[in-house]
C-alpha cells in the first residue's frame, strides 16, 4: 500500500469568501510546538525573552512538557510560547514626552482566551479559535483585535479527518489524525489574539500572578485539499505581514480586516500520523511522523479524494 502525502496545489492572493452554510466552527485543538526559546527568538527577532517570569495557570496538576520546552502535542489550557508587541512591564507608565516603546517579545500564555468581562476561567477552554471572518464584530475577540495580537509560533498542526467508511468501536466515524506543516518545513507563525483576565475575588494587585493572560488561534476556510481533512485551518501569516499583525498602533478595522483576509494556498503538505496523538499525554517528534499505510483504515486522500486503506 502507497503511503499517503498531501502537498497543496500552489496560487497566491487574498480572499474575501465566506465560510459556506453549516461549516463547523473551528480547527482541532492541537499543534506542535517543537522549538525551544533559543530558537524562536532567532526566527522571530524578539527583543525580550521573558518565558522565565512567573506566569499564572490554570492546571490543576505540573504541565508537561513544562511551559517553554518543545512540545508536539500543544493543547488547550497549556501556557504556549507567544510572540506579541507590548511596553515591558513596569515600563508602561511614562511621560507623554517620552512614552515607553513597545517591543517584541517572548511570553508564555494560556491556550483559550478569556475575555475581560469573563466571570469564569472556564470561558477560555471554549474559546481557542477566532473565526476570521467574524473576530472584528465578536464582542468576546473584537477588543483583542484591535490591540492586543500575536503570533503563535508552530511547527505545524493536527487535524481529524472523520471517515465517510470506516466506523470506531462506538459505530461513529473512525477519526484519522495528519499533521500540517509547511512544504519547506519551517516554523510558521499562527494569528493569534490575546487577553488579560483577573478574577473578581481578586483585589486590585500589581502582582502579576494575580493576572491570567491567555490566547486563541484565529482560523480561516481549509484551503483546497485540506478541507477533505477539515473544513477550516488556522490563519497562517507570512513573514512579511509578522511586523504589521503585531504593531499594537495598528487599529483601523480596515488594515486589520486585510491581514485577516490573507490566504495563500499552495504552502503546506499533510500526512496521516499515528493515533497516539489523540492522547493527551502523548508527546515527542515521534507524532509528527508518517503513519504506517497498514494502520490506515477508510481514510481519504486529500489529493484524489481516493478510499485508502
Amino acid at each position: 500500500m502507497r503511503s499517503l502525502v498531501y502537498v497543496s496545489q500552489c496560487s497566491t492572493g487574498r480572499t474575501t469568501g465566506e465560510p459556506s452554510e453549516g461549516v463547523l466552527t473551528g480547527m482541532c485543538g492541537r499543534y506542535a510546538a517543537s522549538a525551544n526559546p533559543d530558537e524562536l527568538i532567532e526566527a522571530f527577532d524578539v527583543d525580550l525573552d521573558a518565558t522565565a517570569e512567573p506566569a499564572r495557570s490554570v492546571l490543576a496538576n505540573p504541565q508537561t512538557p513544562p511551559p517553554g520546552a518543545p512540545d508536539f502535542n500543544m493543547a488547550p489550557t497549556k501556557q504556549a510560547p507567544v510572540i506579541l508587541m507590548r511596553s515591558p512591564r513596569g515600563q508602561a507608565e511614562e511621560t507623554e514626552s517620552a512614552p515607553a516603546a513597545p517591543v517584541r517579545q517572548l511570553r508564555l500564555l494560556t491556550w483559550g482566551l478569556v475575555p475581560s468581562w469573563s466571570k469564569d476561567v472556564k470561558t477560555g477552554v471554549r474559546m481557542i479559535n477566532a473565526r476570521s471572518e467574524t473576530v472584528l464584530t465578536s464582542r468576546a475577540f473584537a477588543p483583542a483585535a484591535r490591540s492586543r495580537r500575536c503570533l503563535v509560533p508552530a511547527r505545524g498542526w493536527y487535524e481529524w479527518q472523520e471517515s465517510p467508511v470506516a466506523k470506531d468501536a462506538k459505530g461513529k466515524p473512525r477519526k484519522q489524525p495528519f499533521f500540517v506543516e509547511s512544504g519547506s518545513s519551517e516554523l510558521i507563525a499562527f494569528a493569534g489574539l490575546y487577553e488579560f483576565w483577573r478574577g473578581p475575588e481578586i483585589p486590585e494587585s500589581t502582582d502579576p500572578m494575580a493576572w491570567l493572560t491567555t490566547f486563541t488561534i484565529i482560523t480561516t476556510a481549509a484551503d483546497p485539499g485540506l478541507d477533505r481533512i477539515h473544513d477550516r485551518q488556522p490563519l497562517v501569516l507570512d513573514p512579511g505581514d509578522w511586523a504589521g499583525w503585531l504593531d499594537p498602533s495598528v487599529t483601523d478595522g480596515d488594515d486589520i480586516a486585510d491581514l485577516l483576509r490573507f490566504h495563500a494556498p499552495g504552502r503546506f503538505r499533510a500526512h496521516p500520523v499515528s493515533r497516539a496523538v489523540s492522547g493527551n499525554r502523548a508527546n515527542g517528534p515521534q507524532l509528527i511522523e508518517p503513519a504506517p499505510a497498514e494502520e490506515l483504515v477508510g481514510v481519504v486522500d486529500p489529493s484524489t479524494g481516493e478510499i485508502i486503506g
